[in-house]
């Protein structure tokens, strides 16, 4: 009886497993029907960039489409349109679809004004993260909820998977050396969706005054959830294998080591020119990459486009060896 009850619990866990994994994420910019009705009649700000879809159309499209009144965009680091390189100005202007204006929150105003949060009723944040201390975005995030806590404007976040959710490594951040790449007292890979950094920075008073905030959290999602980015979230995190590597490989960035910037493979090799390997790249400047670190230069290093695994840590070996 005993050896038949265990054999039922175990078919049980099986169903269970196969149908959990059977569920489809939805996406919380795709759960309309949780926060559409806080922005009918009100005037809407939208941060977001070229991830912010719902399907294959954009949020600001969406919301329109749907007689919501979008009177601002704001666009982090990258632009509006995702195009712009790391570091790189973006100037204020006006999205040629849509005719409403766009604020940049990235050069010398990443945080948007008192003036620039006039006439806007409620803001809504929606915006793919990787999961990484450094990935500004998250840094853009905090100085939404900052500024709408002073001007007394609501914020939703609509919340999207973390690639790197699946581990916490590195270390903490020290605060004496706070900056727009490393706002928080966070470990490299905090594995914290963009919902949960939200919650997060109010909880732990990162900001004076708490936000008033609404999550629209996903269904469907674990932190364990297999989740292949649709869109680049930056230049040069083109697919799963350089995003799974770039909490590691960015090390290198303080460094002179090219990680692959102006090359087909960003953060998915790296090598410079007096290093001795049989493995070679040319980085040359180019959309994203304006000028990169070796341009027109022959490096050689290692490649990681072909590993097996993904990484559930931060690897250090690279850079320690290179050292």
């Amino acid at each position: 009886m005993i050896a038949k009850i265990k054999q039922i619990i175990c078919i049980s866990l099986v169903l269970f497993t196969f149908s959990a994994q059977a569920q489809e994420l939805v996406l919380a910019a795709e759960r309309t029907n949780l926060y559409l009705h806080h922005l009918e009649n009100k005037k809407v700000g939208v941060v977001g960039n070229q991830t912010s879809m719902i399907a294959n159309t954009h949020l600001v499209d969406s919301l329109l489409s749907l007689g919501i009144d979008i009177v601002k965009v704001f666009s982090p680091e990258h632009g509006f349109r995702g195009k712009a390189d790391a570091g790189a100005i973006i100037k204020d202007g006006i999205d040629s679809k849509t005719g409403i204006p766009i604020i940049s929150l990235y050069g010398k105003n990443k945080k948007p004004k008192d003036e620039q949060l006039q006439g806007i009723d409620i803001l809504v944040f929606d915006i793919q993260d990787v999961g990484v201390r450094f990935y500004t975005y998250i840094s853009t995030l905090h100085y939404i909820m900052e500024s709408a806590a002073e001007s007394n404007i609501k914020v939703i976040v609509l919340d999207r998977p973390n690639p790197n959710g699946h581990y916490v490594d590195g270390p903490i951040l020290d605060t004496a050396f706070q900056s727009f790449v490393g706002m928080h007292p966070i470990p490299i890979a905090h594995a914290m969706t963009i919902g949960e950094y939200a919650k997060m920075i109010n909880g732990e008073n990162w900001i004076t005054t708490k936000c008033e905030l609404i999550v629209i959290e996903m269904e469907n999602y674990t932190h364990n959830t297999n989740y292949d980015l649709p869109i680049k979230p930056s230049p040069n995190l083109p697919n799963a294998r350089s995003v799974n590597l770039y909490p590691s490989l960015c090390l290198f960035e303080g460094t002179n080591i090219s990680i692959g910037r102006g090359t087909d493979y960003p953060f998915q090799h790296f090598g410079a020119p007096y290093m001795k390997s049989n493995y070679s790249f040319m980085p040359k400047s180019g959309e994203g990459s304006k000028y990169p670190k070796h341009e027109d230069i022959m490096c050689f290093g290692t490649d990681l486009r072909f590993q097996e695994d993904y990484l559930t840590a931060i690897n250090l070996n690279w850079i320690i060896e290179t050292l």
